[in-house]
C-alpha cells in the first residue's frame, strides 16, 4: 500500500516537473514572444505541444502500471487541459499582434499626416477618391521643383487636398541598385523637406518601366482604398480639378482604362528608341499594336489596380510600359475610354481649348513624349493653360 502512494506521489510531482519545465521552455522561447511572423510561432508552439505529449509519455511510462487506470486518466486530462489553455492564449496573443504582412513601415509622410489609421493592430487603409502616381528618377530632382511650383500643391495645401477632396498626390520612386547609396541619401532629404514621396520596393532604371507601374499600382492599392489610380509622367502638366471632374463621370464603371488611346506600330529594328524585342508575337513586319493609353498620363478604376496588384508575379512585362499595361487588360471585360483631353498640346494647343471652355486635363509635346524642356517651360504652360482655381475648389462636392 505504502508503495503504491509512493508511486501516486511521484506520478504526480512527475506531471508537475514536466508541465512545469514546459511553460519555461515557452515562456523564455523568444520566438514565442518577439517574432512577430505569428504563423511560423504558432506551428513552433504546436510542435512544442506534440513535443511535451511525447515527453509525458515517456515520463509516466515507467510508472504507469502503480497507478489505477482511471488515475492515469484523470491526470493525462489535467494536462489536456492545461495545453488547451495554452493553445487558446496562443490564439489571443496572434489575434493582438499585428500580422507581419500588415504590420509595414509607412512614409513619413503618412505616418506623420494620418493618411493610414489603425483599427487595433491592422492597417485601415484611407478612403479617397483618387491617387496620382508622378513617375519621377532619381535626376528629376529639377523636373519634380518645377511641378511643385506650379501644378501640385505643396505642405498644409497638400494635406488639405487629401482630407478634403480625397485627392492623393504623391512623386513615385523606386531605389538604388546599390543599398544606401548617395541617390537614396539625396532622396531621404528631399523627402524630409517635402513628404510627398511614395517610395516603391523596386529597382530604378529606364528599361524597368512596366515592373515600376506594377510595383506602383501595388503600393497604391495597400495603401488607400481609392476609387482612381492614375499615372502620370513628372514632364506633363496636369489640371487637378478637370482631371477629378473628368474621372467622377466614370464612377459607375466598375472596370474602366482611361486616357489617350493610340496603336502605334510594332518596332522591330533594333536601332530605334521603342523597339519591341518580342515584336513577332504581334504578327507580321508592319502591324501595329492593340489599342492602349499612351504612357504620359492613364487612369484605371480599383478593380483593375487590384487585378495589377494581385497578378503582378504573373503579368507580362514589354518593352513599353503602356504597352505593357494596355496588354494586362487586353483579355478581361474592361471599358477603354479614349479621352483627347488628358493628351493637349502646349500652347496653343491647350490655350485655345481653354478659351472655348475646353480646359485640358494633361498638356504635353508629342514630339518629346512629355513637354519638351520641361523644367524651363513648365511654367509658362501653367500660366497659360492652367484650370481656374475654383475648379478644384469646387470639385467633387
Amino acid at each position: 500500500m505504502k508503495s503504491r502512494n509512493r508511486g501516486k506521489v511521484s506520478m504526480r510531482w512527475i506531471m508537475v516537473l514536466c508541465l512545469i519545465s514546459f511553460g519555461l521552455g515557452i515562456l523564455f522561447s523568444n520566438r514565442m514572444w518577439i517574432d512577430l511572423q505569428l504563423e511560423d510561432g504558432l506551428l513552433f508552439t504546436r510542435r512544442r505541444l506534440g513535443e511535451f505529449e511525447a515527453t509525458l509519455d515517456e515520463c509516466v511510462s515507467d510508472k504507469v502500471k502503480l497507478i489505477p487506470d482511471e488515475e492515469v486518466i484523470k491526470e493525462f486530462s489535467k494536462a489536456h487541459e492545461a495545453m488547451q489553455s495554452l493553445d487558446s492564449s496562443v490564439a489571443k496573443l496572434r489575434m493582438e499582434l499585428p500580422s507581419n504582412k500588415k504590420h509595414r513601415k509607412l512614409g513619413n509622410f503618412e505616418n506623420l499626416n494620418g493618411n493610414s489609421t489603425f483599427a487595433g493592430n491592422a492597417v485601415m487603409r484611407k478612403k479617397v477618391f483618387m491617387v496620382i502616381g508622378i513617375n519621377t528618377a532619381f535626376s528629376g530632382r529639377r523636373r519634380r521643383d518645377s511641378i511643385r511650383e506650379t501644378w501640385m500643391p505643396r505642405g498644409k495645401s497638400l494635406l488639405q487636398l487629401e482630407a478634403e477632396k480625397g485627392i492623393v498626390v504623391r512623386f513615385m520612386i523606386g531605389h538604388s541598385a546599390t543599398s544606401n547609396s548617395i541617390l537614396d541619401r539625396a532622396l531621404d532629404s528631399e523627402e524630409s523637406q517635402h513628404y510627398d514621396f511614395i517610395r516603391l520596393n523596386h529597382v530604378e532604371g529606364y528599361h524597368e518601366l512596366s515592373a515600376k507601374t506594377k510595383s506602383f499600382f501595388s503600393a497604391a492599392v495597400e495603401r488607400w482604398d481609392a476609387e482612381f489610380f492614375v499615372k502620370v509622367d513628372d514632364d506633363v502638366h496636369v489640371n487637378l480639378g478637370t482631371l477629378a471632374a473628368m474621372l467622377a463621370r466614370h464612377r459607375s464603371k466598375p472596370r474602366v482604362y482611361i486616357g489617350c488611346m493610340k496603336s502605334g506600330p510594332v518596332l522591330h529594328q533594333k536601332n530605334l528608341k521603342y523597339h519591341e524585342p518580342e515584336h513577332w508575337k504581334f504578327g507580321d513586319q508592319g502591324n501595329t499594336y492593340f489599342r492602349h493609353a499612351t504612357g504620359q498620363i492613364y487612369a484605371i478604376s480599383r478593380d483593375l489596380a487590384k487585378y495589377v496588384s494581385v497578378n503582378q508575379q504573373i503579368l507580362h512585362k514589354y518593352a513599353n510600359e503602356d504597352v505593357s499595361l494596355g496588354a494586362w487588360f487586353i483579355g478581361l471585360e474592361v471599358e477603354h475610354v479614349d479621352d483627347r483631353s488628358m493628351c493637349c498640346g502646349t500652347p496653343p494647343d491647350c490655350e485655345q481649348k481653354a478659351q472655348t471652355g475646353n480646359v485640358c486635363v494633361a498638356s504635353f509635346d508629342w514630339s518629346c513624349s512629355g513637354i519638351c524642356k520641361s523644367v524651363e517651360r513648365i511654367k509658362g504652360v501653367h500660366s497659360i493653360c492652367a484650370e481656374d482655381a475654383s475648379t478644384l475648389r469646387n470639385a467633387l462636392v
